[in-house]
């Protein structure tokens, strides 16, 4: 049977979106044992999984840029290339500093892997299929962020931390070898553009100071560093505009519908991201249960995510897109609302019913609200779309794991997280849902917003 070449393309979404997230997720299981090995004291073991996101970070918005100029095919192999390098240096690692500069260097290959797939898919793919294979993309991340921790789990245990890395490798070949046979095509379209070097040093310094000054907020020195990243970053926005080939073409965001399927984006990562930690709390610390069987029913929302999004991707190429993802947004709102009142009395039923309707929510959202922002651009800007949408995950995820910090700093203090407690972590967990559910409904006003916006979806390949 022959294979078509769209086909191939959402293959290779589909592998580069898990193993971008299998490992950044993933790793958390085999951080006790690295730092068991390399002696890591707390501060640096907490360092293993912070220094990957930030480097993702500081290098997605650049990888925009220079993907468009070079070659979003190319850009991607070196992506994968530079990750399956960083891989096997990491497993080969013998000591704490070669760790985490090989954690660097996966985190800058991961940069350019999410940007160039996305933008390879919007370019290569028919608009009345973009859809459907971003759907597949968004449910390589679910599906990773369901499965990696039972997998990790499982190698770490039997074969040792290095065996997480070791896994990947295969994978990364074979992504490779089909871009290499199967994928004659190139797309560039910012060719004859410079790379503005300025531009990318002012956001890279700017998002490093907001996001480490935001995950530090409840000391001085993070305050006064997130309000100097911010500057920073207003500095960039304005030089941005001035500039004939910027990094980041801000003009996009004159697109109603660009724009609002951006702040719906940051909005429902900010609101989501911290609820499975909220929820192994609450089982663990407050209903006493053992990880296992925690991490057991945790699987629920990822994996009802990870079946809904090729769904609501194929149904987002018939109905309007933000229409959709105001829906899902809508299911889970009331999800996170149930939550809310979550306490040690709640029935393990109603915990179950929000968990689903947060899975069929954030999968009906999730994939029109990529398709609604790859859509509203014209092709040449796909590469700066991309990035614009992996920029608004990295921050709505840290600043909802800093919320998380900032709420239980508040109000526990230093108290260490135990069941003893269980009654000031029902509060902080209640507080933070209550804040989620704003930020759910932020999300639907600004898909609402999208619909409404005269600007017109791009539908030309």
């Amino acid at each position: 049977m022959k294979i078509e070449f769209e086909t191939y393309i959402i293959m290779i979404s589909f592998i580069t979106s898990f193993f971008a997230v299998f490992l950044s997720n993933g790793i958390i299981i085999g951080v006790p044992a690295i730092a068991q090995e390399f002696a890591m004291n707390n501060v640096i073991q907490n360092w293993v999984p912070t220094i990957f996101f930030l480097v993702v970070a500081i290098f997605t918005v650049p990888a925009g840029q220079i993907s468009g100029k070079f070659g979003v095919k190319k850009t991607l192999l070196a992506g994968v290339i530079l990750y399956l390098i960083a891989s096997i240096g990491a497993c080969l690692s013998f000591s704490t500093e070669t760790f985490l500069i090989f954690r660097m260097l996966q985190g800058a290959g991961v940069a350019f892997l999410n940007v160039s797939a996305m933008a390879m898919v919007v370019q290569a793919v028919k608009p009345q299929n973009r859809g459907k294979a971003l759907g597949f993309t968004v449910t390589g991340v679910y599906l990773a962020t369901s499965l990696s921790p039972v997998i990790c789990g499982f190698l770490v245990h039997n074969l040792g931390w290095r065996s997480m890395f070791y896994f990947v490798i295969p994978f990364l070949v074979l992504c490779i070898i089909l871009m290499i046979l199967k994928i004659p095509q190139e797309w560039k379209t910012y060719e004859n553009d410079k790379i503005d070097k300025i531009g990318s040093i002012l956001y890279g310094i700017g998002i490093l100071a907001f996001i480490y000054g935001f995950t530090t907020l409840t000391t001085q020195n993070g305050l006064i560093i997130t309000i100097a990243g911010i500057l920073l970053l207003v500095i960039f926005g304005a030089y941005e505009l001035r500039q004939k080939s910027p990094v980041f073409n801000m003009n996009l965001f004159k697109n109603g519908k660009f724009t609002s399927s951006n702040i719906a984006s940051l909005c429902s990562y900010i609101a989501v991201m911290v609820v499975t930690t909220i929820l192994n709390y609450h089982f663990q610390y407050v209903r006493g249960w053992n990880a296992q069987m925690a991490g057991l029913i945790l699987i629920i929302t990822p994996i009802l995510m990870a079946v809904m999004a090729p769904n609501a991707g194929k149904l987002s190429d018939r109905i309007h897109p933000q229409k959709l993802a105001a829906f899902g947004m809508g299911i889970a709102t009331v999800a996170l609302l149930i939550l809310t009142f979550l306490n040690a009395d709640t029935p393990v039923y109603l915990v179950v019913v929000a968990m689903i309707l947060q899975g069929i929510g954030m999968g009906l959202f999730s994939s029109p609200n990529m398709n609604a922002i790859m859509s509203s651009v014209p092709p040449k800007d796909a590469p700066t779309a991309s990035a614009s949408q992996a920029t608004m995950r990295t921050i709505g995820q840290t600043m909802s794991l800093g919320l998380l910090t900032l709420v239980f700093a508040w109000v526990m203090g230093n108290l260490q997280l135990s069941t003893q407690y269980a009654g000031m972590i029902i509060q902080a967990s209640q507080i933070i849902c209550g804040i989620c559910t704003v930020a759910c409904v932020l999300a639907i006003f600004a898909s609402l917003v999208g619909v409404r916006s005269k600007s017109e979806f791009n539908t030309k390949r």
